[in-house]
């Protein structure tokens, strides 16, 4: 199989299996790109995470784009972006039809709440793994700490918090402290 056909088949794969979306979908990523495939390596993984943080749009999408380009080109982010995006698309637009007719049905309810907590047990396995290749010192603890405070306790917006992190990066390792 051609190079553009994995990449798009890979992320129709994670696009199918990722409920929950962004976070949640990092495992599933990470899984496939990282250990199966081989295309990048965890720490690219977090790197991306990172730069996908600071861009607009979703992270999934993001982080397939960019994988893609890495991987097959201009091409590859295309199928990259195509392949994760279709059957969310092709299933929405299924489920915008009949959704409003079912959603108060109480099985509907508790399939949805089934799911709930397993997106926040997805997005914990996605911390702790790209914690263990992120935070690998006192000074990477630290700036997790302040900005986690700050986006809890202080209500910090999530953009000013990644500012906030490569200011205290800068300082703390780009030597002026």
């Amino acid at each position: 199989m051609n190079m553009i056909a994995s990449i798009f088949l890979t992320f129709m794969k994670i696009g199918a299996f990722g409920f929950g979306g962004g976070l949640a979908m990092l495992p599933l990523i990470e899984q496939e790109i990282v250990h199966n495939k081989g295309w990048i390596t965890l720490k690219e993984l977090v790197d991306i995470i990172a730069i996908v943080e600071m861009t607009p749009g979703p992270i999934a999408v993001n982080s397939a784009t960019f994988v893609g380009y890495k991987v097959g080109g201009f091409i590859g982010a295309l199928a990259g972006s195509l392949g994760i995006v279709i059957v969310s698309f092709i299933l929405m637009t299924i489920l915008a039809k009949y959704f409003m007719k079912v959603k108060n049905m109480s099985q509907i309810k508790a399939i949805f709440r089934g799911i709930r907590p397993t997106i926040i047990a997805l997005m914990l396995s996605a911390v702790i793994s790209v914690g263990k290749t992120a935070i690998t010192d006192f000074k990477d603890v630290a700036i997790a700490v302040i900005i986690f405070i700050a986006l809890v306790k202080f209500k910090l917006n999530p953009i000013l918090g990644i500012v906030l992190s490569g200011v205290l990066g800068l300082i703390m390792y780009g030597g002026l402290l």
